[in-house]
């Protein structure tokens, strides 16, 4: 599988503090959003340790809490090393309950922030080949129908756009974000008609970042999100009441 435009950020180091949790968190998220690939494999033990600024030590805890969760497996001999296991797609339905209106009100008008700075900034910065992941995400979702790919997909083209801006920091909340309520953005465009007009969107989007059009960007990733937003509210308060 071709490297995603975010494993920079993936792999960037991690904060001072909670190194382990912070290490754990950071790999949890890239793989549930399939930044990391199903059976990729990690670098080395050294390596990893080196590009997220922890100790060996560390890195390993991580790695033995990431094994416990399933979400590595490590093979033994020649060839082995630390490969991906991604997890089970979780019930989207369950997720959404968990979450109250004034919950995804608050948590829209966090990401709409960041969102649009991303777009602004990508399409002020970004070169011919940081635009070019976008279009691949966007010709990987023209040619599926399972839902559960469009999600990732979905995800890993607004993971894209946060790192095509050049700033590790945007790129890492939008991981996170993306692994809190991405894939419950997604599901109000499961809905007919809904795939076509998200598509619609997101090239929009990645149009204004290829002409270079920070203003233009920044609008219509606000849009975006808070068209989902709401959209999702209202699916919310259809599914489970107020």
């Amino acid at each position: 599988m071709e490297a995603s435009g975010a494993h920079p950020a993936v792999f960037a180091p991690v904060s001072t503090e909670g190194r382990v949790d912070a290490v754990v968190r950071r790999l949890t998220d890239a793989i549930a959003l399939g930044l990391l690939a199903d059976g990729e494999q990690l670098p080395s033990e050294s390596e990893l340790a080196g590009l997220l600024g922890v100790s060996t030590v560390t890195l390993r805890e991580a790695l033995v809490a990431l094994r416990q969760r399933g979400l590595l497996v490590t093979r033994r001999g020649r060839g082995g090393g630390s490969f991906v296991r991604a997890p089970a797609e979780p019930e989207i339905g369950e997720r959404l309950r968990a979450f109250a209106a004034d919950e995804l009100r608050d948590l829209g008008d966090h990401y709409t922030a960041i969102a649009g700075a991303a777009a602004m900034l990508a399409a002020r910065r970004a070169l011919p080949a940081d635009v070019e992941p976008l279009w691949r995400s966007l010709r990987e979702m023209a040619d599926t129908d399972s839902p559960a790919r469009l999600r990732r997909l979905d995800g890993r083209f607004h993971v894209e756009v946060a790192a095509a801006s050049q700033s590790a920091r945007l790129t890492r909340e939008e991981i996170r974000l993306q692994a809190d309520i991405g894939p419950l953005l997604w599901l109000p465009y499961d809905e007919p008609g809904g795939h076509d007009e998200a598509t619609a969107q997101h090239r929009a989007i990645a149009a204004a970042i290829a002409d270079g059009d920070p203003g233009r960007a920044r609008e219509l990733a606000e849009r975006h999100v808070l068209d989902a937003i709401e959209r999702l509210i209202e699916l919310r308060l259809r599914l489970v009441g107020p």
